[in-house]
């Protein structure tokens, strides 16, 4: 006799409305009991995989006062069982024999489930968007990440979508800003992968001579239990770091209509990226293309990409159907599917203890810091812990979020210099003021030309040229 599905707090079309008018991170509770993919530990997994190859990126445990980017990790591709035998500190274990545990941590990242069980596509049923709203929407659209204690995602924004991430085993802590702190942030796209503008800052140890702004930023701070599910609206950004020796995640990115203009943005940006960090310069030595991307494509592909993309905005706006772009990994699979989220007056979002919101820390007083989080990562946490927020608070932020009082405030942050105009530590005196002339490099110059704002505004003179108006 099969099981019945346990009671979930909200019905697919609650949890879609609720979607719709969220505006700050919020963690879903009680929402996933009975998904067999909270069986999907790293062991489960590695049964699964037998002697399937992974590709794993290893970083250091060192803190730099810098952001550890992909483009300056160690990769190596193994079985997910040589993965779990090195996490236990044995040594001589394959590709991992050169990094001792004590040293790194490992992270096998945007693993596109699709791929990975390809032959064994019922697997993907084991995962069901479809229960927040998303009819047919499973493990099919979503991507896997294993990883040990200290693996990280640097801190960046996603140009497309919203995120939904559940967690399956161990924590993860979520560092999250609001859009409006992207000045604070110091935003780069060096190095490129399209999708992402990261942060020049180390948000755990920020440098603050050199970014003194990232002292205004509000970080909205989570740690996700397993069985959780973490919403991420459009163009937060977040920093994700696993706080327990194994981490296992899955997440969705939903894509929103906005994203096609969002396109046009990214295709303008490779467009200027990709000639002036492939022209032969004394600065550019610098490994510029994250691992993530295929290659550098030429000036007339980027172009014919960057038409399409505009092609697709005049279609959307003249209601002939939907003909975009989509990124795709190497292997083809779509990064993002068509389901739609709204995003329509703000109303009552029913905060409480199947929903909990992420607020912002400098709101909060009377929360844990960071600092006192990250010194105790080994505790028990309970869910309610786990977001830093109790039942009862989180009612009181839901009453304060309907009265009006954004997750952090609002008004959107004016265009910020790039990094070289504060000086950095090779350009400065030793009392911090900044000398009287630096050198302007090939990446000094990319942040001025691609900060969001500056292509935002370069985007909308494109399409207000080439399909007859504002859209």
């Amino acid at each position: 006799m099969a099981t019945p599905n346990p009671v979930k707090p909200f019905s697919p079309e609650e949890t879609q409305r609720i979607l719709s008018h969220l505006q700050q991170p919020a963690v879903f509770l009680n929402m996933t009991r009975g998904w067999p993919v909270l069986h999907w530990t790293a062991e489960h997994l590695s049964g699964c995989l037998g002697d399937r190859r992974v590709r794993f990126r290893l970083g250091r445990k060192e803190e730099l006062n810098a952001p550890l980017f992909e483009t300056q990790c160690s990769y190596v591709e193994a079985k997910v069982a040589q993965f779990l035998c090195w996490s236990q500190g044995q040594t001589d274990v394959g590709p991992f024999s050169e990094y001792p545990h004590s040293e790194y941590w490992a992270y096998a990242d945007y693993k596109y489930i699709a791929m990975l069980f390809q032959d064994q596509p019922l697997m993907f049923e084991d995962v069901k968007w479809s229960e927040f709203g998303f009819k047919g929407r499973n493990g099919r659209e979503s991507t896997l990440w294993i990883g040990t204690e200290g693996a990280n995602t640097p801190c960046h924004l996603d140009s497309y979508g919203c995120n939904l991430v559940l967690q399956v085993q161990g924590r993860k802590r979520w560092h999250l800003f609001p859009p409006e702190d992207t000045a604070n942030l110091y935003p780069t796209r060096i190095p490129y992968e399209e999708s992402s503008v990261f942060s020049k800052v180390d948000v755990l140890h920020p440098d603050l001579t050199r970014f003194p702004a990232f002292q205004a930023a509000k970080a909205h701070v989570v740690t996700l239990q397993p069985g959780q599910v973490l919403y991420v609206p459009r163009h937060w950004w977040h920093y994700v770091e696993s706080v327990d020796p194994i981490t296992v995640s899955v997440n969705s990115w939903i894509e929103l209509e906005v994203d096609d203009v969002a396109r046009v943005s990214e295709a303008v940006t490779k467009t200027v990226v990709c000639p002036l960090k492939s022209a032969e310069s004394d600065d550019n030595t610098d490994i510029w293309l994250n691992p993530t991307e295929e290659g550098n494509a030429s000036h007339e592909e980027n172009m014919q990409y960057l038409n399409l993309a505009v092609v697709a905005c005049a279609r959307r706006k003249r209601g002939l159907g939907d003909a975009r772009p989509l990124k795709r990994d190497s292997s083809g699979q779509v990064k993002m599917n068509k389901v739609r989220v709204g995003n329509p007056a703000p109303v009552g979002v029913p905060f409480g203890p199947h929903l909990i919101p992420v607020c912002c820390q400098k709101d909060e007083p009377r929360r844990t810091t960071p600092k006192e989080i990250h010194s105790s990562r080994n505790s028990d946490v309970t869910s309610q812990e786990a977001c830093t927020v109790s039942s009862e608070e989180a009612l009181g932020a839901a009453t304060r979020l309907q009265q009006g009082i954004h997750a952090c405030g609002a008004g959107s942050a004016r265009v910020r210099t790039c990094d070289c105009a504060a000086g950095t530590p090779e350009h400065s005196s030793e009392d911090g003021k900044a000398s009287t002339h630096a050198v302007i490099t090939t990446n000094d110059l990319l942040d001025c030309l691609l900060h969001p704002e500056v292509i935002s505004r370069v985007t909308e003179l494109l399409l207000e040229r080439h399909t007859g108006g504002r859209l």
